[in-house]
């Protein structure tokens, strides 16, 4: 008896290593996608008006970051059918259909001028360059209604990778800089703002524009405790009327909030400040890992 109990430990062990290699691999292989063509992203952001972190975002979904079988033997890395007009080269691949047209090109360079080209020139899209530059989730939604991808969870899963990689710092034209919370920059003044409690915890408003360093410097807090109490790392963006807490968010949301039904566009972090909950207690309630991307339709457990 001990020794199958001995033996199933050491399988489930080797088995939790392997995960974790998978995950480490996964992990470098989607890091040096980013690093090889954020430069073409950040291009294609001034050229064409569509977020940086959007294009890297649906490359790393559509090619898994390179390595898909049509990314490598057509260069194709988001994943475009040939439609009509299409005069190029082609290739045939099982996807909605059992033997779909896809685009080939030359290079990968080819693959990601056309996926803007075809954006931005399409009239399904059009709507898309609406949506402020820097508001990736107003494009992740828009690219799923508009029928980029028939995949339900599509714009959850472009919001994922844009907020696991921190792929919005590419939508900023510079790089911004942390403020000195002692010292006045810009003739900004100091002020205090209004306050308010949803779920019986203490927040600000995002304003237009705004930051986690501003917020901190105006209402006397450490930019580290703010973004601890609202789980973002550094340069995270706002958007104007985002919940900022001024306290750590609760173990389980308060009555009578007790579910929610997953709609387009959401992230396990936007779910979690909505209604006040700590995101470890989000996963755990929900027995989901780090990993989970919720599909719209989903039941989530807030309690």
């Amino acid at each position: 008896m001990k020794t199958n109990t001995h033996k199933i430990f050491i399988l489930f062990a080797l088995l939790c290593a392997g995960l974790v290699a998978q995950a480490q691999r996964q992990l470098k292989s989607h890091l040096d996608y980013i690093e090889k063509h954020k430069h073409i992203a950040i291009k294609h952001r001034e050229q064409y008006q569509i977020p940086a972190s959007i294009t890297l975002a649906q490359a790393l979904l559509e090619s898994g970051a390179g390595l898909s079988e049509l990314a490598l033997s057509s260069n194709n890395h988001f994943g475009i059918k040939c439609h009509a007009g299409w005069q190029g080269e082609r290739v045939y691949r099982r996807d909605d259909n059992p033997n779909d047209c896809f685009r080939k090109y030359k290079k990968i360079e080819d693959s990601y001028e056309d996926h803007s080209r075809f954006l931005y020139n399409h009239p399904r899209y059009s709507e898309l360059f609406s949506c402020n530059i820097t508001d990736y989730e107003a494009w992740a939604r828009g690219l799923q209604k508009c029928g980029y991808a028939t995949d339900k969870a599509y714009a959850n899963k472009l919001i994922k990778f844009i907020e696991d990689y921190q792929l919005y710092l590419y939508d900023q034209k510079f790089k911004s800089v942390r403020r000195n919370q002692n010292k006045k920059t810009s003739g900004q003044l100091k002020r205090m703002r209004p306050t308010y409690i949803t779920h019986g915890l203490l927040y600000v408003e995002a304003e237009a524009n705004d930051s986690f360093d501003k917020i901190a410097y105006d209402m006397g807090f450490k930019v580290k405790k703010l973004l601890k109490y609202n789980e973002v790392p550094e340069n995270f963006p706002l958007r104007k009327g985002d919940i900022v807490y001024l306290e750590m968010k609760k173990k389980k949301a308060d009555p009578p909030y007790s579910s929610y039904v997953v709609k387009i566009g959401d992230s396990m972090h936007r779910i979690s400040q909505r209604y006040g909950i700590r995101l470890k207690n989000l996963y755990k309630m929900n027995g989901k890992d780090s990993g989970y991307v919720p599909t719209e339709g989903d039941v989530l457990r807030l309690r």
